[in-house]
């Protein structure tokens, strides 16, 4: 298992478009990946969970990952969270 933190900075959080292509890369690993905010854990896989959170900017949240690209995964939805969903 691995987990690091992240904190949503870009102007609608994790809503919509963003959450869209949050999800299109976590489908890219073969890891179990969760999302965690004030305790409510769903499946980053899924895009009705990941908007259910409200991850609004400034939300700090955990990536959690277990499988063999666990690392991978998790560095992988950080970098895409730091970048501000920017291409």
């Amino acid at each position: 298992m691995y987990i690091k933190q992240a904190t949503v900075n870009n102007q609608v959080g994790l809503h919509a478009r963003p959450a869209t292509f949050f999800i299109q890369k976590a489908n890219e690993f073969k890891s179990t990946i969760w999302v965690e905010k004030d305790e409510q854990r769903v499946n980053a896989k899924s895009l009705l969970g990941v908007l259910s959170l409200g991850i609004i900017k400034g939300s700090t949240i955990d990536l959690i990952a277990d499988g063999t690209d666990e690392k991978d995964a998790v560095d992988a939805l950080v970098e895409l969270i730091s970048s501000d969903f920017a291409d």
